[in-house]
């Protein structure tokens, strides 16, 4: 193999053997930490229910050697790192050693208000940087990290000198998922740089070994995508080793060995390794005489020393790279290397037995009693460690999470007036705020896969131009021809655009939602999407909220009221993932009076410091706007709920609708005060913050045996006790039937429980029994004439 370079073709830098030795000193505690953690999770720590707390033992030795290289000797405090959700007792380790994790935690570890099972930003009281834990989605997350480093750089709102590289540090497995590779492609497009993929390749799975087939094609893969690949696949003992007599057939041997046959060897050790090398390539000159340079135990090493493990190797290959292009490291590891069952294709989820634990533990030199001490068996490098450990580069005093400024909307939100629906009224709000000179709208930052003018942010990108790190010219505007978009793109642009893969777009929102906390600079990110496509990146989507990223996603068009279009656009279910998502508050107005009250207080939220993202899912269907009688109702309608149209005191039926089932709601009410004239309407602009609130009323029994009461609470309060509700919205209908359980009114939920297809509005609201008429029967169905 050729000697290992970077981008520029530099060789390798050489590494003092004093500072070798103390990191390879630290990566003993590290092994030995991470190790006994999990150990001392499932085997000291009381168990009162009986199950395996895990921990991914073989998963944590195979990459400890690679962290250590990097923490101790090459990340930088604006670097950031996204760790193998398997590695996390490493990384808690590591930050042990830092003095920025405690003992209690590790001691707690997978336990309730312990170190969290895989690295969490919320959770974890240590220096985490991205969550990881849904495989793959940290390690897309750090190439849009990136992209958003490099807007507020190219913006002028961070200065280029403290750039940091978006580091991932990624288990082989990882690489079969997709939306690595459509992370690939987009950063690709954007001229990602400063990025690096740090794969731990031990040919592990859960489940077993990987295919031998996909090595070459991973290079080949992200060389096409503008990204250097470098293999760190021989340690500096193999590679001395090649250079004696016999050695080219032994490393031709390693390059040919299947996958499962190399693992199978490694759990087996020395004596195996000795029988099968000698039957494949033993009359090979030199082989022979090579072999029985090395005792069982040296071969075993010898044939592990794989350069994922070689920290001399790893710290003179990461510290060799002065360019800023992407690179992909793929780092040869053996999965569980060091402990009994290195190797095993069954070690990802197994645990050392207490006996094996104990082996480790003498072979550690780690005292009884003391497993938890820094330098446990190394008291007479104790003092120099400490002192290493102060000025390791990544461990200087520095803010890694900012407090960025709260940013205030100046001025009242516009949505134009007359008939119009609540998606063209969102375009006009982002034209105005795009026009405009306010601080907020200067954070702004859109993006879209590829929907963008059909969300209505045409008007927003006109103003305020396309992010791109070369200038890109509209050349339909320089050919003179007509459009009424100006499609042009520079460095100070505010929106993103994004190709169809809705994994993209809130991996992006994910990284412009954290710009605050990752870069002390504020972004104000607003995403659109077609409603029904948010089941693509639903995955994506929970990780961006997991992680308490900022953003505002707009989802339009929606539901059976996108009538032509037919099923695959329509969305049915969407509102109940608007509720049950934490971190993420929904709300789907039907007025555009509402939608600008509702987008005010949304920018406002996204920056508190117990708030979240908002979602909003808004319609193309154009309605009537009502006249109101002044404002008050909208602090209501902030809570969730108010009514339309008040009913009288102990009214007998009520009307509760949400979204674009306004104007059937409202006739259906009209109908129904001929007969009963107290019967009350109301709107429920945000079911999600009213059933919020009620449930924290619930919750809030047995605290202090005091209910709270709830705002939907307090709104029912003027109905009869025997009062029937009818509840309806374009969506699943268990979205407001909750609501009958509030006061123990009777009530009948409509809504849309199947696939739709195509129609217009009347024939579809009809059939699926969410229109006037269906509203109706429901009434009479639920009132009840004592």
């Amino acid at each position: 193999m050729p000697p290992i370079t970077d981008a520029a073709g530099s060789q390798h830098a050489t590494v003092d053997p004093a500072e070798l030795e103390t990191i390879t000193d630290l990566y003993d505690r590290v092994q030995w930490l991470s190790s006994w953690t999990i150990h001392h999770a499932n085997n000291i720590r009381e168990s009162r229910d009986g199950l395996k707390v895990g921990g991914h033992q073989a998963s944590s030795a195979s990459l400890a050697a690679i962290m250590c290289a990097l923490y101790f000797g090459v990340l930088r405090p604006e670097d950031r790192v996204a760790v193998k959700p398997h590695a996390s007792p490493v990384f808690h380790a590591i930050q042990y050693l830092f003095g920025k994790q405690t003992r209690e935690q590790l001691e707690r570890f997978r336990a309730l208000g312990g170190a969290q099972s895989y690295p969490s930003r919320t959770k974890d009281i240590d220096d985490v940087d991205f969550s990881t834990g849904s495989v793959g989605l940290g390690v897309a997350m750090t190439a849009f990290a990136s992209m958003v480093q490099d807007h507020l750089i190219d913006r002028g709102l961070m200065d280029a000198s403290k750039a940091g590289r978006m580091i991932a540090l990624m288990g082989d497995a990882e690489l079969d998922e997709g939306n690595i590779y459509e992370a690939l492609i987009e950063g690709y497009k954007h001229n990602l740089r400063n990025c690096w993929w740090v794969i731990d390749y031990n040919r592990q799975s859960l489940d077993s070994i990987t295919s031998d087939r996909m090595f070459t094609r991973f290079t080949d893969i992200f060389e096409t995508t503008g990204w250097k690949v470098i293999n760190i696949k021989y340690g500096k003992k193999q590679q001395a080793a090649f250079k004696r007599p016999g050695g080219i057939a032994l490393r031709d041997w390693i390059d040919a060995c299947p996958n499962t046959l190399y693992s199978a060897l490694t759990y087996k050790g020395g004596a195996a390794w000795r029988e099968r090398l000698m039957a494949d390539i033993g009359a090979k000159r030199g082989v022979k005489k090579l072999l029985e340079g090395y005792s069982d135990t040296e071969l075993q090493a010898l044939m592990t020393n794989l350069g994922g493990h070689d920290i001399e190797l790893l710290l003179e290959t990461f510290r060799s790279i002065d360019s800023d292009q992407p690179h992909c490291f793929i780092c040869y590891t053996v999965k569980g290397y060091g402990l009994p069952f290195q190797g095993h294709k069954d070690n990802h989820s197994g645990l050392m037995n207490p006996s094996q634990m104990a082996e480790l533990q003498a072979q550690m030199g780690v005292p009884e009693g003391k497993e938890w001490d820094l330098f446990a068996g190394m008291e007479d490098k104790a003092a120099h460690l400490e002192k290493f450990l102060t000025k390791v580069p990544f461990n200087q005093p520095a803010t890694r999470r900012h407090d960025a400024p709260t940013l205030k909307l100046e001025d009242a939100l516009e949505p134009g007036s007359g008939k119009q629906s609540t998606q063209v009224a969102f375009g006009k709000i982002m034209n105005a705020l795009g026009k405009g000179t306010s601080k907020l709208a200067d954070r702004i930052i859109t993006t879209s896969p590829d929907v963008t003018v059909s969300t209505n942010l045409g008007g927003w990108v006109n103003q305020r131009g396309i992010y791109s790190r070369d200038l890109m010219e509209d050349v339909f505007k320089a050919e003179k021809v007509v459009s009424p978009q100006i499609w042009q793109g520079h460095g100070k642009g505010q929106h993103m655009e994004l190709g169809i893969a809705e994994n993209n777009l809130f991996l992006a929102l994910a990284a412009m939602g954290l710009a605050g906390s990752l870069f002390g600079e504020r972004l104000i990110p607003v995403g659109t999407l077609y409603d029904p496509f948010i089941n693509r990146g639903l995955d994506a989507l929970n990780y961006a909220c997991y992680q308490d990223a900022r953003f505002m996603l707009v989802a339009t068009p929606s539901g059976l009221t996108l009538a032509p279009e037919g099923g695959a656009h329509q969305s049915i279910h969407t509102p109940v993932i608007g509720m049950a998502q934490d971190k993420l508050v929904y709300f789907e107005p039907a007025y555009t009076d509402e939608l600008a009250a509702i987008m005010a207080w949304g920018f406002d939220y996204m920056q508190a410091p117990d708030g979240s993202s908002v979602y909003l899912r808004l319609s193309t269907r154009a309605l009537e706007q009502p006249s109101r009688d002044g404002d008050a109702w909208q602090a209501d309608m902030l809570k969730g709920a108010y009514w339309e149209h008040a009913p009288a005191q102990g009214a007998e039926l009520a009307i509760i609708y949400t979204g674009a089932v306004a104007p059937e709601a409202n006739a259906a009410l009209q109908e129904i005060l001929e007969d009963v004239p107290g019967a009350g309407l109301m709107a429920v602009p945000s079911p999600d913050l009213l059933h919020k609130d009620w449930s924290e009323s619930v919750r809030s029994l047995g605290r202090d045996g005091v209910r709270r009461e709830s705002h939907i609470g307090r709104l029912l309060a003027s109905l009869s006790p025997n009062a029937g509700i009818v509840t309806v919205i374009d969506g699943a209908p268990t979205t407001l039937s909750w609501i009958g359980g509030v006061k123990g009114h009777r009530t009948m939920p409509l809504g849309v429980d199947q696939f739709g297809q195509s129609g217009d509005i009347d024939d579809l609201y009809d059939k699926y029994r969410i229109g006037t008429d269906a509203i109706l029967d429901a009434c009479a169905s639920v009132y009840v004439v004592d």
